[in-house]
């Protein structure tokens, strides 16, 4: 008796070798744009810090306990000194 997996192509066998990488491009566009948006929710919380006033204080101090734990981590992502390679990959 026969293994399924003796039965295959070698054209079955690409197309299932390259559905990982095509949904690659998919993944790191996902977590680049939740990356974007992680910036974005943290600027606009701690605009006032920065001399940025984006939102009332009010507003921003509400939402300050749920950004407190990512100010460290967001400060060495956005400041960190940047190279042209890191557009690339």
């Amino acid at each position: 008796m026969e293994s399924p997996t003796a039965k295959r192509t070698t054209p079955t066998t690409l197309k299932m070798m390259s559905i990982p990488s095509a949904a690659h491009g998919h993944v790191t566009a996902a977590l680049r744009t939740r990356m974007y948006l992680e910036h974005l929710f943290m600027f606009i919380t701690l605009g006032d810090m920065l001399g940025v006033p984006v939102i009332p204080p009010y507003y921003s101090l509400k939402i300050l306990p749920y950004a407190v734990p990512n100010i460290k981590s967001w400060k060495q992502r956005v400041f960190r000194e940047r190279d042209f390679t890191d557009q690339v990959f």
